[in-house]
């Protein structure tokens, strides 16, 4: 009976390494893909050009950065995948939303009430993880008390 579950862990780790390395090679091509979109929106002298006179292509050049940006996270979510990274993705996917996008003031209060909501659980999240770890190292250290206090 221990033969079959024994196999069935190196099947598991097996396939934990695999996965693993898949999103290695993940990372690996959104890095690629970052660094290509970053050259190619700096050689583009000419959206540059027309920043300078036309006011609505910020715009563009702001959802291109946008876009990197969250790429970016996206690229740290990969490589460090929890539940902190992930929600600071889609913060920047709503500001992005409400930020480039053509909204209405409905969108807009949504927008802003769903950061605001994330960043709540985002803090939340954190508190758990350090009270987590403060019990993991049995609560807070105690100073040595030197001789002659008490």
């Amino acid at each position: 009976m221990r033969e079959p579950l024994s196999r069935l862990k190196k099947v598991k780790k097996y396939i934990m390494v695999l996965c693993d390395g898949l999103e290695l090679i993940a990372a690996g091509l959104m890095l690629i893909g970052i660094l290509f979109s970053m050259f190619s929106l700096l050689r583009n002298t000419e959206l540059f050009g027309q920043l300078l006179t036309d006011t609505s292509a910020f715009k563009q050049y702001l959802d291109q950065i946008f876009m990197l940006v969250i790429g970016i996270e996206f690229l740290v979510m990969l490589c460090k995948p929890s539940s902190e990274n992930v929600i600071e993705v889609l913060i920047f996917l709503v500001a992005r939303h409400m930020i480039v996008g053509d909204t209405t003031p409905y969108q807009d209060f949504a927008s802003v009430f769903s950061v605001a909501l994330l960043c709540v659980v985002r803090r939340y999240l954190r508190i758990n993880r350090e009270n987590r770890e403060e019990r993991k190292h049995g609560g807070m250290e105690q100073e040595p008390i030197e001789e002659g206090e008490e």
